[in-house]
This record gives C-alpha cells, sequence and structure tokens, in this order.
C-alpha cells in the first residue's frame, strides 16, 4: 500500500500563487500515476492535473491549464502542484491520489490512493 501526505495549503488573495506537495510512503510506485483532484463545497470532486512518474507525460483540466503546473520528484518521492494566477473559483479541498492500476489516467476511479486533503482558500 501507499501512504500519501499533502501539505501546501493555505489563504491566499486572488492572483496569488500556492505549491501543493504530496509525500508517498510505503510502496514502490515508479510505475503509478499520480494526480490531483480538487472538491469545493457542494460539489463533486474534480480532476485537475495527472502526471506519468516513469514518463513524465501530463494533463490538466481546461479550468487551470496554462496556470498550474504538475511535477514529480523521485528522489524525494515526492509530487507537486504549482498554482499561479489563482482565482475564488480555485478555492477547495484538494487531493493527492496514486493508481497501482495504470500508468497515467485522468479517470478518479481508477486510482486507489488517496490523501487526506489540503484545503486552499481564494479570496477576492
Amino acid at each position: 500500500q501507499v501512504q500519501l501526505v499533502e501539505s501546501g495549503g493555505g489563504l491566499v488573495q486572488a492572483g496569488g500563487s500556492l505549491r501543493l506537495s504530496c509525500a508517498a510512503s510505503g510502496r514502490t510506485f515508479s510505475t503509478y500515476a499520480m494526480g490531483w483532484f480538487r472538491q469545493a463545497p457542494g460539489k463533486e470532486r474534480e480532476f485537475v492535473a495527472a502526471i506519468s512518474w516513469s514518463t513524465g507525460n501530463t494533463r490538466y483540466a481546461d479550468s487551470v491549464k496554462g496556470r498550474f503546473t504538475i511535477s514529480r520528484d523521485n528522489a524525494k518521492n515526492t509530487v507537486y502542484l504549482q498554482m499561479n494566477s489563482l482565482k475564488p473559483e480555485d478555492t477547495a479541498v484538494y487531493y493527492c491520489a496514486a493508481s497501482s492500476r495504470v500508468g497515467f489516467t485522468i479517470t478518479q476511479g481508477l486510482y486507489n490512493y488517496w490523501g487526506q486533503g489540503t484545503q486552499v482558500t481564494v479570496s477576492s
């Protein structure tokens, strides 16, 4: 099994930046898919960004493309989500996730490991 520990959430003014971190431990996951998802109050969880640990291939939701960047650091067993030009509609709980089933996916149902979530609040 894999454990995911997130950090970096907080309160930021619109237009500002935050970097979320997700430290993975417990099992090897060099062939896993890694992703970030978010859930706003009263809404369902949605895809934000994904990366293949092995190839580095990335994909982003249209709502964040050009503003967010997902990356990996193998030496630190960590994935990051750099969030720039933040908007109030980015306010949500952000979850790190990993999939042992495939090497790359944006489909929530294929992710079988999840972090606890970290709150990101963007003020106007």
